[in-house]
């Protein structure tokens, strides 16, 4: 049960029933009629903008017309008290038997509580890590993984049908840099010493690609020309380097649906690229033109010409982009066009592209082009991840010897766990700079976010063994638990973890919709301090302990609130993916 749908549904109600109308004599428009919880919870339970979005239209102060709508509000009997706030806004307070009523339909609906139907089952395209094929996966894309996993997550859990997507770039230069830095690792490994020139990938993680060619071919490849080996050592390198990939993204029990060449994109006979052209060109979209040169100075490979253009400054983007480069071939944009196109061919009208920072200027371009090509059918949202910066006890981390200049994923998930990394990688927004302290994320205190709302499932399941061993007569199922004397929930404390506890469907269908799931560990930090406190009160009180051997029907009533929470922390903390421990020592 969302609490805030239903009550939206009911304050609407509320306003048909005054027989309101526009000043025109047209129906009232009543979507903008919204129901929330009040800033300050000291002003009520729920808060309604209903009076100040509709009395321009229907010719009404706001504030008498808050007052109406109060008058009709007040014959609900789930409605304790209402109060007209500044100019127009209406807060109310519900009577606490629709919050223990709210405490049984959760433990009855269980793990579904909070799961939505918002996205009607429509395909949704997530695609994130796409790392070049071209070394270890660093920290930078640690937090790409993890942001695009939980999200891809939460958009399933909010009713989406979702496709986990890789791009592998193992088309253009770097790919070819790689082939030929692995190429030196295999003559190395005959025995050869080499030196790594500038501009070539030094790390050692290329040593096992250059002794597996070394194993298949012998000494083969060494009398053959570049043109006939490149081929050879590149897709060794590229399966190589995929593998280490999938490895590391294992770590963090990252697992995509797709994995997609960049290079099947120019497979003879079928050129995506070319297609996607010509389905612009169809729309008038390209044209022969010369550019203006950027401002500033200007790039190395700047080259005043007539090229092949897009008009992507019809769509909102800052300037048209060339397709075509001197050479003949393709730009990286128009592969990249190719490969969105193929998407949306694929049934994707809706398409998530999580980047690194590095990547913000081609924003506008890549949702001009999708704009283009889907004539307004398909959208792209790119969210940004940006930087990460380690410390150990405040003290930036050094760079791993393996990677030969970077901190790999890997040595992050060694050190720490999984979990602490999925759960501090999701604790800042996506776009906000994130300092990551390997010590910090592993203090068993409440300092520590991880550490805290893992705690307070791991308290939630301790309650229940405890329970088991004082109370060993009392049906602990979530049924019977449903069926408690929940009235007897009657202290604010209790009823202030319910109301937090009724937040969330509104909180996974609002951070679906904005595809911000760092709301969620926001949203379980606070349900764990609700419950710490709670249970700290019931330290100095023995009435709110949750466990009364004397009292049998109170321990049901707080063992359901317990179960409750201890059904959100585990279906919050699975979106995000990490564990609900049972007991942390």
């Amino acid at each position: 049960m969302n609490v805030f749908a239903d009550f939206t549904i009911r304050v609407r109600k509320a306003v048909e029933s005054l027989g309101l109308t526009a000043t025109d004599g047209s129906a009232l428009d009543l979507t903008r009629v919204l129901v929330e919880p009040p800033r300050d919870p000291a002003h009520g339970d729920l808060a309604t903008n209903a009076a100040m979005v509709l009395a321009k239209a229907a010719g009404e102060n706001p504030r008498q017309l808050a007052l109406k709508l109060v008058g009709e509000l007040a014959a609900d009997p789930d409605i304790a008290e209402t109060e007209v706030a500044g100019p127009g806004f209406i807060n109310m307070r519900l009577v606490p038997a629709y919050w223990t009523d709210l405490l049984g339909a959760i433990l009855r609906a269980g793990d579904a509580f909070g799961r939505s139907g918002l996205g009607r089952n429509a395909p949704v395209n997530v695609e994130y890590v796409s790392a070049n094929p071209t070394g270890p996966m660093h920290v930078g894309h640690c937090r790409g993984a993890v942001f695009g996993d939980a999200l891809a997550n939460l958009l399933d859990y909010a009713g989406w049908s979702v496709t986990k997507e890789y791009y592998i770039n193992d088309a253009g230069a770097q790919v070819e840099v790689l082939a030929r830095s692995a190429y030196l690792r295999y003559r190395e490994a005959l025995g050869e010493t080499i030196e790594i020139p500038e501009g070539f990938y030094p790390g050692d993680y290329l040593k096992p690609v250059g002794a597996a060619l070394a194993a298949a071919h012998g000494d083969a490849l060494l009398s053959k020309p570049e043109a006939e080996w490149l081929p050879v050592v590149k897709r060794a390198a590229i399966d190589a380097m995929m593998a280490e990939i999938r490895k590391d993204l294992q770590l963090l029990n990252v697992h995509h649906d797709v994995f997609f060449s960049e290079a099947s994109l120019q497979e003879p006979g079928h050129d995506r690229v070319r297609q996607a052209i010509a389905a612009l060109e169809a729309k008038d979209l390209i044209y022969r033109g010369r550019l203006a040169p950027p401002k500033g100075q200007l790039p190395d490979d700047w080259e005043d010409r007539e090229q092949v253009l897009f008009r992507s400054s019809a769509f909102g983007d800052d300037t048209d982009r060339p397709l075509m480069k001197s050479d003949g071939s393709y730009t990286y944009f128009a592969s990249d066009i190719a490969y969105h196109y193929d998407k949306y061919l694929r049934g994707f009208h809706e398409m998530i592209d999580v980047w690194g920072a590095d990547h913000g200027g081609y924003v506008k371009r890549m949702q001009a082009a999708v704009k283009a090509m889907t004539g307004d059918e398909g959208g792209l949202d790119v969210k940004l991840c940006q930087l990460v910066k380690l410390f150990r006890a405040g003290e930036p981390v050094k760079m791993s010897k393996r990677s030969g200049s970077f901190v790999t994923l890997a040595d992050v998930v060694e050190e720490v766990g999984r979990d602490a990394v999925r759960f501090m990688m999701l604790y800042r927004k996506n776009d906000a700079p994130l300092d990551f302290d390997f010590q910090k994320v592993t203090d068993q205190s409440k300092d520590n976010p991880v550490f805290y709302v893992q705690y307070a499932h791991a308290r939630c399941r301790s309650v229940f063994r405890q329970a088991a061993a004082e109370l060993p007569h009392l049906d602990l199922s979530d049924a019977a638990l449903a069926a408690a004397p929940l009235a007897l929930l009657s202290d604010p404390g209790e009823l202030a973890l319910v109301r937090r506890l009724a937040e969330w469907p509104r909180l996974v269908e609002s951070a679906a919709s904005a595809h911000e799931p760092h709301r969620l560990a926001f949203y379980l930090h606070d349900l764990a301090s609700e419950l710490h406190g709670h249970w700290n009160r019931g330290k100095e009180l023995p009435q709110l302990r949750f466990i009364n051997v004397d009292d049998p029907l109170s321990s049901s009533a707080r063992l359901a609130m317990v179960r409750a929470v201890a059904l959100v922390l585990e279906s919050g903390l699975a979106i995000l993916g990490v564990t609900a421990p049972d007991e942390m020592r």
